[in-house]
Order: structure tokens, then sequence, then C-alpha cells
């Protein structure tokens, strides 16, 4: 690998498009099968859509900060770009990435393993932005919201049109790679990907990275709108009582990108198993793999250096079984805290959070 541009010399990849699970609105997914860069091309990046796309004028547009704050801000898309700034790397996630392994299956968009890109964000963190708003000492969360708008799909639906918005707690708002992003990959953003302005929450589901960005809210009670209660939200329970939470830190996962579900592999042969593995609270630091559906467990190579945040990407030279038949692989990612990805899906997330080991099912058989 080269660690300077973070490409790996390994099995070439064709490039395709990405996978439409959904249209009006846009929910694309990247084909997995073709990662191959620690970073990932914008036109593979997977765009999560809640409502359709809307049009944003660069010149009308205003960013507002409002709420518990000292002074009140309108800011010019020029006046974002004028201000100095930071790039970081960060994996997002759909929160709902992988429901396609579900077992009943569930509703919801079907991702399979392509809700998931690793990007360069750059932008002007949000920290700034509130430092010069003044936040008042009593307000606990930032509510994002953007400009896109409609009726929700999904069951309770509220009474009429609502805007996407989330919100996240000061503490981790105030953090430096929080960022108010305007490129990706070193380019402006395009519309799918949240032109002129979108939320970029390291370490957070996808949906906390508010795309379209129009509005910041400095609030002084716990936020509790659609999108942060009734949908992309969890149960917990607190203290013998079932109580509803929202999510929020990405969990530790790893998943195989090569071989790709029911490949057909020829016997007896070498084959680099590929995939990435990424957290939020810790550092992925070990990636096995079973080559027998979980009876047993080798350790994999990772191919990218530890950055919080980003995934890391690793692979395992493995020889193909001399016998054709039908073989399970599965990965599994351990953190610099011991801990690991679990056994199954915990029902507490419902369709979200499908954070434990996937089969990868594949055929050897002679040519």
């Amino acid at each position: 690998m080269d660690m300077k541009s973070g490409n790996w010399s390994g099995t070439a990849i064709r490039p395709v498009g990405l996978i439409i699970r959904q249209k009006d609105p846009n929910n694309l997914e990247m084909p997995f099968d073709q990662l191959d860069e620690f970073i990932t091309p914008s036109e593979l990046f997977y765009i999560r859509s809640h409502f359709p796309t809307p049009e944003m004028d660069p010149v009308a547009y205003r960013l507002s900060i409002s709420g518990a704050v000292r002074n009140e801000l309108s800011l010019s898309y020029a006046d974002i770009r004028a201000m100095p700034s930071r790039t970081c790397v960060a994996t997002l996630e759909c929160a709902g990435n992988s429901r396609v392994f579900m077992v009943p299956p569930v509703p919801g968009a079907q991702w399979e393993l392509g809700a998931v890109g690793n990007a360069e964000w750059t932008g002007v963190p949000l920290s700034a932005l509130l430092e010069r708003a003044g936040v008042a000492d009593e307000v606990c969360e930032l509510v994002l919201e953007g400009a896109d708008r409609g009726v929700p799909k999904e069951e309770p639906k509220p009474p009429g049109p609502i805007s996407y918005a989330r919100s996240i707690p000061l503490a981790r708002a105030m953090e430096p790679d929080v960022l108010i992003a305007y490129q990706m990959n070193g380019q402006d953003l395009t519309p799918d990907h949240g032109y002129p302005l979108r939320a970029i929450v390291p370490g957070h589901y996808g949906m906390a990275s508010v795309k379209w960005l129009t509005d910041i809210v400095a609030v002084t009670q716990p936020f509790q709108g659609y999108w942060q209660t009734s949908d992309y939200g969890y149960w917990d329970d607190s203290d013998g009582t079932p109580v509803r939470r929202p999510l929020a830190e990405m969990k530790l996962k790893s998943q195989i990108a090569r071989p790709r579900v029911y490949e057909r592999l020829q016997p007896n042969r070498p084959y680099t198993i590929f995939g990435a593995a990424w957290a939020a609270d810790t550092d992925v630091a070990e990636i096995w793999i079973s080559l027998d559906g979980g009876a047993s467990w080798v350790q994999g190579d990772f191919l990218d250096p530890v950055n919080r945040h980003a995934w890391r990407r690793w692979k395992y030279d493995w020889i193909t079984p001399a016998q054709p038949g039908r073989h399970t692989l599965l990965a599994r990612a351990t953190g610099a805290d011991r801990r690991t990805q679990p056994d199954g899906h915990n029902p507490n997330f419902g369709s979200y959070v499908i954070d434990h080991p996937l089969p990868i099912e594949v055929f050897v058989a002679a040519p």
C-alpha cells in the first residue's frame, strides 16, 4: 500500500455506479465490493435523502444561528468560506446500513453493505460559529436543521410537512472536528451531498450530519423532534422502565468487501479477503476473520494506521478450500478498549445499528 496516497495495489477494481435503493427521494449505496482506496471517491459515496433535494441559491443562502445565544447570526455562504477552515477525514455510516441482513426482513431501505463511506471534509468548525454567537450557559444541545422538507413515510407520521432536523450535545458540538462543511474530497459539495453547507459530526451515525444546513438553534431542553424520537431512536432501560433515546455514536463494526455475497471461487487458489472496520468511541485495534461460519477465527492485517473516526481497511490472504462447497465468511473487529462486535442484533435498536458480524456466503467450485 502507498501510505501517502492511501491506495492499495491489490485486486484491480472495475468502476461501477451507485446502487439504487430508492428513488424520489434519492437513496443510493456504494457497491461495497468496489472498496479500494482509503478515501471513497465522491461519485461512489452513498446518498441518503429523506425528502427531495432542495434547490439552493448560494447568493441568497443564509445560515442562521439563533436560540439561547447572545448574538444571533445570519451568515452568507461567502462569510463561511472566508473563515479559517479545518479539514478532517471521517467515516459516515447510515444507521440502517446492512438492514438487508436482518432476519426476518424489516421495513426500510434495504441497504446491503454500501451505506458507508470515508471522505475528507473541509469547512469551519462549528465551535468557531458558536463562540461568535455566544452560547448561553444553560444550553444543552444544538439543533441542526436542513432545507429539505416534507412528510415522512414512516409511521407514526406527523400531522403535516416538517424539515429534517437533528440535535447534538453542546459538548460534542464544541469539539474541533465537528464541521460546517462546504467541501468533500477537495471539491465543493454536490447537491446530493448537501450543497452549499452541511454538518459533519464524526463518530455519529450519518443522520447527525445534516445536509443543506440552514439553521442552528441553541436550546436549553433536549430536542424532541420527529427525527430525534420517533425515528432514529432506540429503546433503553432506565431502572426497569423502557425509555426512548436518540441514536448517536456509531458502533464498532467490520465488513467484508471481497469476496462478495455468493461469489464463485476456484478451489485451492490464493484469494485475498478484503474489507474495512470502523468505530466511534474507540480505535479499531484488531480484525479477525472466520472461514467456517464462526467456528474458528484467524487474525487479519490492517492496511491503514489508526485515524480516529476514519475506517481501517484490512486483508487476509486465504487459500481457498480444495474441496468444492459452500462457505460462510465472517469478520469481527476488536477495539482498543477490548470490546468486540456482538454475536447478534440487539432488537432494542429496531431496524438500525446492524453491528454484528455479517455472513458472506461464497461457493468454491471447479471452473
